[in-house]
């Protein structure tokens, strides 16, 4: 079987028919000859938006079993990324495991095919592809989180780990609507849209909501109760041990911390009836944490919030960058116009779409009180015009 571009696809059953993916109508993927894991894997990523397309997909997926390419392969990165004469490979799926996937990164943005193993576990740098996808659409995807609270569309957005999610739970439990977390998509008619991917809660986000605990596999709340204290036995015994041992002890704690986690689908928060994925920017929360113990309002001009984002979403564009430069090594007379143009294409929208909007600063200690989010924000939301 020969794919697009002269490369050659092992042969492998056809089981199931092309499968359509929806992200709002602002992109269409399709799955061409899914499989029931393939259509897993890609709700795993997306969130449950199978929809048929009225349209030609902007980016269609093929998973195959192997992915034979042309030889002689050049490496970029080893282990990472190669090129043939024509094609540009990533060679690690999920958790670094070895697998292929032929990846057109000059075409981001336009129509695009990804070829991909299915044992690399996910599409490599999808949300990316997307998004880069959405801006050249003219619309931003922006690092945050929505809700819709007593009739008021609330986008929360800041740095990374800045505390979007904590203010998103923090209104869970107050009759919100789950518009989206991670990423939202905000167009041109002042709207904002999300994706019902699970929300990644920590062990201390848990603690505060008894009632989600309660409804955890035993197992689960097992193993969020024992890491972190794993995790400081290990970090303690490295500093009395000398040799290799202290150093991978030194290297193994934080690796536990960082899986005392639990992803959650958002129906199991806020309910299957408040997933409302919709919703209105009525008003804007730049969301950061301090090193004061009380939580602090006030009200700062959309314009900042949108120089300050600026940075934020290049920061979270970083690893697509990595792969980009590795492509530009390998192909120096090959470009993609969207990665290039972003970062303006993204100062333009982010004043267009936030400059006029009402906001206010969140600031916070981390980790937060979720219930000492309320009050404050509910306050700045009476006073909006």
């Amino acid at each position: 079987m020969t794919g697009a571009a002269g490369t050659t696809v092992a042969e492998a059953e056809v089981t199931g028919p092309d499968v359509d993916f929806d992200l709002h109508g602002i992109v269409g993927i399709r799955v061409v000859d899914a499989r029931p894991e393939d259509v897993e894997t890609l709700t795993r990523q997306l969130g449950p938006l199978t929809a048929p397309l009225a349209r030609e997909p902007e980016i269609t997926i093929r998973f195959v079993d192997e992915l034979d390419g042309p030889r002689p392969m050049t490496y970029a990165t080893w282990p990472e990324s190669a090129g043939t004469a024509d094609d540009f490979y990533l060679l690690r799926g999920k958790d670094g495991v070895a697998a292929r996937t032929r990846f057109p990164v000059d075409t981001i943005g336009e129509r695009c095919e990804i070829v991909c193993e299915r044992r690399a576990g996910h599409v490599p740098h999808l949300l990316a592809v997307i998004n880069m996808t959405a801006l050249r659409r003219g619309v931003l995807p922006l690092h945050a989180s929505a809700f819709t609270h007593q009739g008021v569309g609330v986008l929360a957005t800041g740095w990374g780990k800045g505390g979007k999610t904590e203010a998103l739970l923090a209104f869970a439990a107050h009759g919100a609507r789950y518009v989206g977390d991670e990423w939202v998509y905000l167009t041109p008619d002042g709207g904002m849209h999300g994706v019902p991917e699970p929300i990644r809660l920590w062990n201390w986000h848990i603690d505060q909501m008894p009632g989600l605990r309660a409804r955890l596999p035993v197992t689960t709340r097992a193993r969020l109760r024992s890491l972190p204290a794993v995790a400081s036995s290990a970090a303690g015994l490295s500093t009395r041990l000398g040799g290799l041992p202290a150093s991978v002890l030194r290297r193994t704690a934080p690796v536990l911390r960082r899986q005392a986690y639990v992803q959650v689908p958002p129906a199991r928060i806020f309910g299957a009836d408040a997933l409302a994925l919709h919703g209105r920017v009525d008003h804007v929360l730049f969301v950061l944490s301090h090193d004061h113990d009380e939580v602090s309002i006030e009200p700062v001009t959309g314009a900042a919030v949108a120089a300050h984002m600026l940075a934020s979403l290049e920061e979270e564009r970083t690893p697509l960058l990595a792969v980009y430069r590795q492509f530009r090594f390998l192909f120096p007379e090959r470009r993609c116009a969207v990665i290039d143009e972003a970062r303006e294409i993204e100062r333009s929208l982010l004043q267009r779409y936030l400059g006029d909007r009402p906001c206010h600063v969140l600031r916070h200690p981390y980790p937060v009180d979720l219930r000492s989010l309320v009050g404050p924000v509910e306050t700045a939301l009476g006073e909006r015009p």
